[in-house]
């Protein structure tokens, strides 16, 4: 890239990496519309991230938006599950992939929708996996879709770059928990998406407090939170500190992550309107 990068590449003739990059980008069908595109990633598996999914879904659904969530977590996919979704998805007569309608209206793809049996295991190599995450975003029926949200394999691999670098997102949200250990690998997933000139829209620390049912104090079941600290080394807002709560473990089990309050979030949402 030129020290004199106007970042136009319309008016520009070099031929540098961010010229290199903007080409991976895949075509949305011409029947499609989505607006804005958010990415939810972790460093590593296992703090929430496609719970933090779900709950932004329902949250910019209840607020009269069209919401569709793109499952690029290929190999551990658990969002059909949150949403009580079962099945195969449909096809259009040009063979177009019909995402699959949660009870709220959320528009959903994931592997776990185009296998015959849903505990068929995903063995599929890096490349194949790549390949349908191109095929969940080009060859689907996405409808007037205003936030589309995409679940993010965990990690900074082969398969998140893909989505980094095939997929228009407008900005990532980063989900953490409160260990030290997790702190760490989030700073991986943020450094990832600054080298790709991914905007981030903040954090999000799943499992942040226990708040007792009797006297209301919160109680920090895995050690002091270190949000506040990231946030600020990295200049990027916190969004939300979601609780730990029996009901919300209970509620996506029965596959109705949709009946959960998530008064946590309404800064989360504002944020993403504010686009």
């Amino acid at each position: 890239m030129s020290e004199n990068c106007n970042h136009n590449c319309s008016s520009c003739s070099e031929n540098c990496e961010s010229r290199t990059q903007e080409s991976f980008l895949e075509p949305l069908n011409p029947q499609s519309s989505v607006k804005k595109v958010i990415g939810v990633v972790s460093g590593k598996g296992g703090v929430g991230k496609s719970l933090v999914t779900s709950l932004m879904a329902c949250k910019m659904r209840q607020r009269g938006n069209k919401v569709g969530i793109l499952d690029a977590d290929i190999t551990g996919p658990s969002i059909p599950k949150a949403f009580g979704l079962h099945g195969m998805v449909g096809v259009t007569a040009d063979q177009l992939m019909i995402p699959r309608a949660s009870a709220s209206g959320v528009e959903i793809l994931s592997s776990n929708l185009i296998l015959e049996n849903e505990t068929d295991p995903v063995i599929w190599r890096g490349p194949i996996v790549g390949g349908v995450i191109k095929q969940f975003w080009g060859e689907a029926l996405w409808k007037d879709i205003d936030y589309m949200f995409v679940d993010m394999p965990p990690g900074t691999g082969d398969v998140p770059l893909t989505v980094f670098q095939s997929l228009p997102l407008d900005g990532i949200i980063v989900v953490t928990s409160p260990q030290d250990l997790v702190s760490m690998i989030v700073a991986k997933a943020v450094n990832m998406a600054k080298k790709m000139d991914i905007p981030i829209i903040g954090l999000v620390e799943n499992m942040s407090y226990l708040e007792c049912p009797d006297c209301g104090k919160k109680i920090s079941v895995f050690g002091e939170s270190h949000i506040e600290e990231t946030a600020e080394s990295y200049g990027i807002p916190v969004l939300a500190r979601i609780p730990v709560n029996p009901e919300i473990a209970s509620s996506v089990d029965r596959g109705a992550v949709e009946s959960i309050e998530s008064p946590w979030l309404d800064k989360a949402a504002d944020v993403i309107e504010a686009l």
